[in-house]
């Protein structure tokens, strides 16, 4: 679709949920037992290459042997494919190279307002997270590598104030440690790090 169309009024397919990993959509328990069990989402943040989708793999697999349920949400618009089947994926909301030649923008522009798109039906997404929320353990979100998109736009403001408005929220940061070897490297982590702590 158009990706003016989809700003405008984004298509309800968005968020649908789709047949995710083992154990996300385990709804077995009594529901009167489970009512106010909370999951805690975990926001995967880290700058490009740093191995979020490469630790998101490894949780899948984790999570799916121990058999703990769990959602899992990609807002990587460019990502080619995942090692990890999503139950909700901003790429069946967004097409990433329309937004791109559309808006005339560059790789990075794509991403930033591919998100920006997708969190103005955030609100969706959440409403489908919570209709799993009793019978889950974790709400698992991967994130592109352009790390701006937490640090000052307001597109991860959006997603990260309405995770925790209705659950436990926590974020956790990649770093590559190899390239941490470098001082220079380090310190740049740190700080995004930071700002990314006190914005959120």
């Amino acid at each position: 679709e158009p990706a003016a169309q989809m700003e405008s009024s984004p298509p309800e397919a968005s968020v649908s949920p789709q047949a995710g990993p083992s154990g996300c959509n385990d709804t077995s328990g009594a529901a009167g037992s489970t009512a106010k069990k909370r999951p805690v989402a975990c926001i995967v943040l880290g700058m490009a290459g740093s191995g979020k989708t490469t630790l998101m793999q490894r949780l899948n697999s984790h999570l799916h042997q121990r058999k703990t349920p769990y959602y899992l949400i990609n807002l990587d618009p460019a990502v080619l494919e995942t090692p990890f089947g999503a139950n909700i994926d901003i790429r069946d909301t967004v097409n990433y190279r329309e937004v791109m030649r559309q808006y005339q923008l560059g790789p990075n522009g794509g991403i930033l307002t591919s998100l920006n798109l997708f969190a103005t039906r955030f609100e969706d997404v959440m409403r489908l997270v919570e209709a799993r929320a009793p019978s889950l353990d974790y709400v698992l979100l991967d994130t592109p590598g352009q790390i701006e998109i937490f640090t000052w736009s307001a597109s991860g403001s959006i997603i990260s104030e309405s995770l925790a408005s209705s659950m436990p929220t926590v974020i956790v940061y990649v770093v590559d440690t190899p390239r941490c070897a470098s001082a220079v490297t380090f310190m740049s982590n740190m700080l995004y790090a930071c700002s990314i702590l006190y914005k959120a």
